[in-house]
């Protein structure tokens, strides 16, 4: 059982429920429904703890379309993710979002969308209810993300938020994580958006400028002043930006980014990040 221990009367990261509290199933009575590897990509359906650990979800086609509703704006796309070189589906501005912001993680290796539909029976009005969540991003170590993308930092409804504790306590059990990713703020969106126009990997050595523009900034120094010292600016900036959305660089991107802001080596950064974090404590 997940209880509300927490101050607000929720637990850190998941929504309150009415009652305080949420049964969850056993993670080995939660069952997976995926894409087959068969060429015709039959569905397939194992116990959620053999296929965590046995199949590559970020390999897996979507197991359930996204939809396109009347009247709305936007509808579903598609991203070429940087780090897998292959396209990713999203239902949402929300959802494209954070694939911006997971495919400039340095940890995530592999992303997919709606790989897997997690099934499995209500402990308490005893019917079968499923899941899909919308992404999957795997790291580095082998552990990965399952994450829902919101058009909001609001409160889930109580479907969703059910689902959240079934999914939170499923992805424990084999060490993955489930999160509902929280929107950035619309500063940091905007900066992401725009250092993503600049994530192919034809813009990392631009006119042979890459050296010249990580030495221009081995010392922290404005955006436009350092482009101006590593060369032709109109050439050097695109070399600029594939380096701060590939990490190389750093700088705030909690304000807006511009000719005055602040350029430092990411390792310089890492290291004022972790300084700030001890006093902190």
């Amino acid at each position: 059982m997940i209880t509300n221990s927490s101050p607000g009367g929720a637990p850190l990261g998941m929504p309150a429920l009415a009652g305080g509290a949420c049964r969850v199933p056993q993670p080995g009575a939660v069952e997976a429904e995926f894409a087959g590897a068969g060429v015709d990509g039959a569905l397939v359906q194992r116990r959620w703890v053999e296929a965590a650990v046995a199949v590559r979800f970020e390999e897996l086609a979507p197991v359930a379309a996204f939809p396109v509703v009347p009247g709305r704006r936007f509808g579903p796309g598609w991203w070429r993710s940087a780090t897998t070189g292959r396209h990713v589906m999203h239902g949402s501005q929300a959802m494209c979002l954070q694939l911006m912001l997971l495919d400039r993680d340095p940890r995530v290796v592999g992303l997919a969308a709606r790989p897997v539909r997690l099934i499995w029976r209500d402990p308490d009005s005893g019917r079968s209810l499923t899941w899909v969540p919308q992404v999957f991003a795997r790291y580095g170590g082998g552990s990965a993300l399952l994450a829902d993308c919101p058009a909001t930092a609001g409160p889930a409804g109580e479907r969703a938020a059910r689902a959240a504790a079934v999914l939170a306590a499923a992805c424990e059990e084999v060490g993955f994580t489930y999160r509902r990713l929280a929107p950035p703020d619309k500063v940091t969106a905007g900066n992401v958006r725009w250092l993503a126009g600049y994530r192919h990997p034809r813009h990392r050595d631009a006119g042979g400028l890459e050296q010249a523009v990580l030495e221009a900034f081995a010392a922290p120094r404005p955006l436009m002043a350092g482009a101006a010292a590593a060369g032709e600016v109109l050439t050097a900036l695109p070399v600029l930006y594939h380096a701060l959305w590939s990490g190389r660089l750093a700088a705030d991107l909690t304000r807006p980014l511009g000719e005055h802001t602040r350029v430092e080596p990411a390792s310089a950064a890492a290291g004022a990040q972790q300084e700030r974090e001890q006093h902190t404590r």
